[in-house]
């Protein structure tokens, strides 16, 4: 995480359970569970840009038309 942002407090309402297991993980990882916490943010915002970024893609691109099916030798064409 970049030295440039502020850490913002939160609250989630989570069964009991789930929290226990998740401290238990995240200490057999040698992380806190606020730690194991950030980083599964992280990974989700990442893959959601990807995401986004994928959909902007296939957006600008949708003219673009394949002349497809191609045969087995015209796929193998160097």
């Amino acid at each position: 995480m970049s030295d440039n942002w502020s850490m913002t407090k939160i609250t989630f309402s989570v069964e009991e359970k789930l929290i226990e297991q998740s401290r238990l993980i995240a200490n057999a990882q040698g992380k806190t569970l606020n730690a194991a916490f950030q980083e599964w943010l992280e990974r989700y915002t990442a893959r959601a840009g990807t995401r986004a970024a994928i959909e902007t893609l296939m957006r600008r691109l949708k003219h673009v038309r394949s002349r497809g099916p191609y045969t087995r030798d015209e796929m193998n064409e160097r």
